[in-house]
């Protein structure tokens, strides 16, 4: 295997037009012309839209979460059909819809025009996803925490929201951390809904400058510029998940 793999190794180097890769993906003038607006626009765009998106889904997560654990019938049937409708909706159908099949039928204008509405539509897909994580953690909590504290007379809400919930999220770090990798490679379906010159995210950023250029080098870049933010991330995820492995 390791021969297999050499000689293929060598084979791509030999027969790859190297100059014209480097031409067409890899020109460094078409590079430095997107400096700084590929960092000060798109990269922080990107960012600021995936903490958007993280921080509603995961409040809205946490109340159908609790819905679905909940001993009420209706409740829980409400939570299980969002959670089967998000989860089972492609992302860029929910903003599709959210951006331009709601308007039409309610006259509804989302918050933030194009961009919100985008948002709008991966807070619903996250939370239905980050709902399964949290009701996934919560149950993971031991049942004796909850009866050690109900017997000190915590009424049932103060045991959530301060026994079991908090141990809760201890457990769901890693997969809440790799959600927040995946919205922000899901921010690049915001196109669909439209954009502003200064709302623009790393791969309509990339776009438009491949059009503008005809070049595909800012491509590369914003590939780059994904990977210098998720590849920590899923390092870090994966540094949670050996020390937690440990302390188990």
């Amino acid at each position: 295997m390791y021969g297999i793999f050499l000689v293929l190794v060598v084979l791509i180097a030999i027969f790859t037009d190297w100059a014209r890769l480097g031409k067409q993906f890899f020109d460094l003038e078409v590079a430095a012309k997107l400096f700084p607006d590929i960092i000060i626009v798109a990269l922080r765009n990107t960012i600021l839209f995936t903490l958007i998106a993280f921080t509603g889904g995961i409040l809205l997560g946490i109340v159908f979460a609790l819905l679905k654990l909940s001993v009420i019938a209706p409740f829980r049937w409400f939570a299980t059909a969002w959670i089967e409708l998000f989860r089972g909706l492609p992302a860029l159908l929910t903003i599709f819809a959210m951006a331009f099949i709601l308007p039409i039928a309610f006259g509804i204008k989302p918050p933030g025009g194009p961009v919100g509405a985008g948002l709008i539509g991966l807070i619903l897909v996250a939370s239905a996803y980050m709902a399964e994580v949290i009701r996934s953690g919560i149950q993971a909590v031991p049942k004796g925490q909850t009866e050690a504290s109900r017997s000190l007379g915590m009424s049932p809400m103060k045991t959530m929201f301060f026994i079991v919930l908090p141990q809760g999220f201890r457990i769901i770090i890693p997969p809440l951390t790799n959600e927040f990798v995946l919205l922000l490679k899901d921010t690049s379906l915001l196109f669909i809904a439209g954009t502003f010159i200064w709302s623009k995210e790393l791969t309509s950023f990339a776009r438009d400058a491949n059009t503008m250029y005809a070049n595909a080098t800012p491509l590369i870049m914003a590939a780059i510029m994904y990977l210098i933010v998720t590849i920590p991330l899923t390092r870090f995820t994966a540094w949670l998940e050996r020390r937690m492995a440990r302390e188990r």
